[in-house]
């Protein structure tokens, strides 16, 4: 199937997306005894404002204000429904010590939208010292999914992270599918910037993922399904990253790490980062018209790679004793284009 088959448009002034089907109820969160101080602890005033909207879905608009939220409760969403956040408004994570929580939880549910806003978690004010899953949106075996024009900073794990729904006796493992993220920054989080794990069909547009440090892998963005997922590449599929930055991060600017295939890198910039990809036993990768300058290792590195393609990237300012391009000899199938140009 074309990627323009399932892809949803986002509007010129980002106001609509289409193919998230909901219906036209408009809830304004801060009628529903909401503090908006910073303090207050907010989650349940929102998740009444969510739970309000009926059986067809709708819009929860939330005002300009800054609400605390207990990501160890977190902000369930519903199917059919648009969570807006409005310029100004902040959701801050409640400091705590568990070593997974989530600001925002998009599980099992379809056609839902989160734009706006600032989502803060609470790395700085973290109290424990272990776990790595402390997200500040978190889609679990969800469908049709869009996230746009937010910034997600601080989070003791990673900013984003899309995958499969736990495992519970009785129920299907499902990967989320069809998942748009457009206009989103996310910058200062502690593992990743976004994690796709267990996915079919996700993309990744004209977005920005900084500065990611504190835990390994530490990459912009890391394309890395569960150890439990299928080794045949069938943990995530069909991944488009598109017009994205990817400056600063500890380790990799883009990492696909097993049980990945079908993924297409192309127009985005790979900054400073430890690396500016690296791909480990990935399958069917695209790696086109990329610029990547000033990454401490290696531009593009390839391990045990099965069918690869490297065309028209800009590679500048790397070290002397590095490879701009790097094949180890378990990788098979790369083609590697002429028109790479080396600054």
């Amino acid at each position: 199937m074309p990627l323009a088959a399932w892809l949803p448009a986002v509007a010129a002034d980002g106001t609509s997306v289409e193919g998230r089907a909901r219906g036209n109820h408009r809830i304004d969160a801060g009628t529903m005894g909401v503090a908006a101080d910073g303090v207050t602890d907010d989650t349940a005033a929102l998740q009444r404002a969510i739970d309000a909207l009926p059986v067809a879905g709708g819009t929860v608009h939330v005002p300009a204000g800054r609400y605390a939220i207990d990501a160890t409760r977190k902000l369930r969403l519903r199917s059919h429904m648009h969570l807006q956040l409005a310029p100004g408004a902040e959701l801050l994570a409640i400091p705590n010590d568990a070593e997974r929580s989530y600001v925002i939880l998009v599980e099992d549910v379809v056609d839902v939208e989160v734009s706006g806003g600032h989502i803060r978690g609470d790395r700085l004010r973290h109290h424990g010292t272990k776990g790595e899953w402390g997200h500040g949106v978190a889609t679990r075996g969800a469908s049709r999914v869009t996230l746009r024009d937010m910034r997600v900073s601080e989070c003791w794990g990673d900013g984003i992270s899309i995958g499969s729904n736990p495992s519970r006796r009785g129920r299907i493992v499902a990967p989320s599918e069809d998942v748009l993220v457009a206009r989103v920054t996310c910058t200062g989080n502690r593992r990743q910037g976004l994690t796709i794990g267990r996915s079919r069909r996700v993309r990744v547009v004209d977005s920005e993922f900084l500065d990611t440090h504190g835990t390994p892998p530490a990459a912009g963005i890391d394309i890395e399904p569960d150890s439990g997922d299928p080794p045949d590449g069938t943990g995530a599929r069909d991944v488009v990253i598109e017009r994205c930055l990817l400056r600063g991060n500890r380790g990799p600017g883009i990492q696909l790490f097993k049980r990945v295939r079908g993924v297409r890198i192309a127009n985005c910039r790979l900054l400073g980062n430890g690396i500016g990809v690296l791909c480990t036993a990935a399958m069917d990768v695209t790696i086109v018209s990329n610029i990547l300058a000033q990454n401490r290792h290696h531009a593009i590195e390839l391990k045990a790679t099965h069918g690869a393609r490297i065309d028209g990237n800009r590679i500048a300012a790397q070290a002397p004793w590095q490879r701009r391009i790097r094949v180890s000899p378990d990788s098979s199938a790369v083609s590697i284009g002429d028109d790479n140009r080396n600054d």
